[in-house]
């Protein structure tokens, strides 16, 4: 037997099984289908004059605001809001809390995706795309500055979602052997991932350390990091209730009956662990506000959208949760899951966006092509999602 054949056999096979597995599935005159197939072709052809004649021919970036929708709204936001990722790996491989099993491959699913293409929409927004690797390098920035660190816990942090869900690929492409070492690997790569992330959450916050003369008082803190954190910790939590209730609405026949029965225990466990960090986050940002004696900040137009953001997508929610899971009344839950994923991108719009350089008579706006391209990066993804979860055995427990 000629063992040298034996790679190339298996090569040959999944190669064959792969094609077959790229053909579609289903009906393609979905709503979905019909909405976004327009949008991901108008954000190619949009794509091919950023990169033809520049940014300046899609974007309204300028020297004062080098922080436009695409960083502001896919990283900043995208970054936050799959925290979900590693809070849940924490309470299932370190805590041991093994009802949240069920739903952890497709979160961690989410969060890979989601590091992938905000990663993608990072090249889209800098002017010389091929200087990407300068950050992680150190070149021109130097190995003690922000952005060397938060470069590399991006980097290596969507290397270990990968591992943990590495496992799951290997399952769907029939490589037990592969299979059984990756999921030996499991637990260190979790740990490795959830160390990665809470230094990632901070360390974005900590970037805007460095613009104190330009972000508003109201906002602006040198406890920005402990609040990037803290909020993507509820902001996660939220967005695994936003994405649960749809994908078990969408795809109900993939998820087996021991998950559906556990869905409603699951949201209220999810529900509860949101409102405590909710409550702790109100607790820093009142304690800021009072220690930096901003009252006198409150009285006028940036006071009062402070106070929108505070009150009416922190605050508010936070109750509402509480509420939901003391009296069980699901539907609570789900619309303050929905407020809270909204303050967490406003909060992140404020920061990098709406409240940077306030003072300017010349506001930055984005462009119809910078918010046609930001569809066409989060249409993809759900493509991508789509089929992965409709080819492997992402929601349920292997």
């Amino acid at each position: 037997m000629n063992t040298a054949a034996i790679p190339s056999n298996e090569f040959v096979r999944f190669a064959k099984f792969f094609f077959e597995e790229l053909k579609p599935r289903g009906k393609w005159l979905t709503p979905f289908n019909i909405i976004s197939i327009p949008v991901i072709l108008a954000g190619l052809v949009i794509l091919y004059f950023r990169f033809t004649l520049g940014l300046g021919a899609v974007t309204n970036l300028s020297q004062q605001y080098p922080f436009g929708f695409w960083i502001g709204f896919d990283v900043m936001t995208g970054v936050a809001l799959a925290g979900g990722a590693y809070v849940l790996c924490f309470v299932v491989y370190v805590l041991r809390i093994e009802k949240y099993h069920s739903v952890l491959k497709v979160t961690i699913l989410n969060g890979l995706l989601a590091y992938v293409f905000y990663s993608g929409a990072l090249v889209l927004d800098l002017g010389r795309p091929w200087h990407i690797i300068n950050p992680i390098i150190g070149n021109s920035f130097g190995y003690n500055s922000v952005l060397f660190l938060v470069a590399w816990h991006f980097l290596l942090y969507t290397g270990a979602l990968f591992l943990e869900f590495s496992p799951t690929i290997a399952a769907w492409a029939h490589w037990e052997k592969l299979r059984k070492l990756l999921t030996s690997l499991t637990l260190g790569t979790v740990i490795v991932g959830i160390t990665l992330s809470m230094l990632h959450q901070s360390g974005i916050g900590a970037m805007f350390l460095m613009a104190k003369p330009k972000i508003h008082p109201l906002w602006y803190s040198e406890y920005i990091p402990l609040l990037y954190f803290v909020s993507s910790i509820f902001g996660g939590l939220a967005m695994v209730i936003f994405e649960g209730t749809i994908s078990s609405n969408v795809f109900s026949n993939l998820i087996g009956p021991k998950t559906h029965r556990s869905h409603d225990d699951i949201l209220l466990g999810l529900g509860k662990g949101a409102a405590i960090t909710m409550f702790v986050y109100y607790f820093f940002l009142a304690f800021i506000f009072m220690h930096g004696e901003k009252w006198k900040l409150i009285n006028g137009s940036w006071g009062y959208w402070y106070l929108v953001e505070v009150i009416g997508f922190v605050l508010i929610p936070c109750f509402m949760f509480a509420y939901g899971v003391r009296n069980r009344n699901f539907g609570v839950i789900r619309v303050a899951a929905i407020m809270t994923v909204l303050g967490v991108i406003l909060n992140r719009q404020n920061v990098c966006l709406i409240a940077y350089n306030w003072y300017v008579p010349n506001k930055y706006y984005p462009s119809w092509q910078e918010i046609i391209v930001t569809l066409m990066v989060v249409f993809v993804e759900v493509w991508v999602f789509r089929w992965v979860v409709t080819r492997m055995s992402v929601f349920s427990k292997e």
